[in-house]
């Protein structure tokens, strides 16, 4: 492990602003197939399975490439999904939550993207992904309003019921800072 990397395996600085100062800097993907579907990884607290959620892929910027970069590299590594359109940004929210012996601050953006891709495989996992994603599912969105699981952003179902009823927003809308 390099000196630039905590005991989770992950560059503390990426995703940073370059003072180092600030959230950490996060593109996510709201991946939908076809059928309408949403792609989420299932991860769960390294050690405990037990612990777990679901969440849409996508992880911290790295050097000074843009979210848009950042969204679908993040997507190819934790997917194996290259064939995407990336669309516009959809939603951005603020969250702040324990994680592997340590606290993540983190400013997400959720970029919309498309694809016919359904398989996946994970390609480049980090070390620390390695030990805390069990996988991927296709959900769709009545899957998604019934579930009874964790799933990050937590209202992920009422807003994907909201896009596919009426499309991007006009501009991204700021979900409600989440803080666990």
């Amino acid at each position: 492990m390099s000196a630039e990397t905590t005991d989770t395996g992950l560059d503390p600085h990426e995703g940073l602003p370059e003072d180092g100062g600030g959230p950490r800097k996060v593109a996510r993907v709201v991946l939908l197939d076809p059928a309408d579907r949403i792609l989420l990884l299932h991860g769960h607290e390294p050690g405990d399975p037990a612990d777990d959620w679901w969440f849409t892929p996508g992880g911290g910027l790295e050097g000074d490439e843009t979210r848009e970069e950042a969204a679908l590299r993040e997507l190819a590594e934790e997917t194996g999904i290259t064939e995407v359109e990336l669309g516009p940004v959809l939603w951005r929210r603020r969250c702040s939550f324990p994680f592997a012996g340590r606290r993540w601050d983190q400013d997400e953006w959720y970029y919309l993207a498309r694809t016919t891709q359904t398989a996946t495989a994970a390609t480049a996992l980090t070390e620390l992904e390695r030990r805390s994603v069990a996988g991927a599912r296709w959900w769709t969105c009545r899957e998604l309003a019934q579930s009874h699981e964790t799933v990050y952003p937590t209202r992920l179902a009422e807003l994907l019921r909201t896009l596919l009823d009426e499309g991007p927003p006009a501009g991204p809308v700021t979900l409600d800072t989440e803080i666990v």
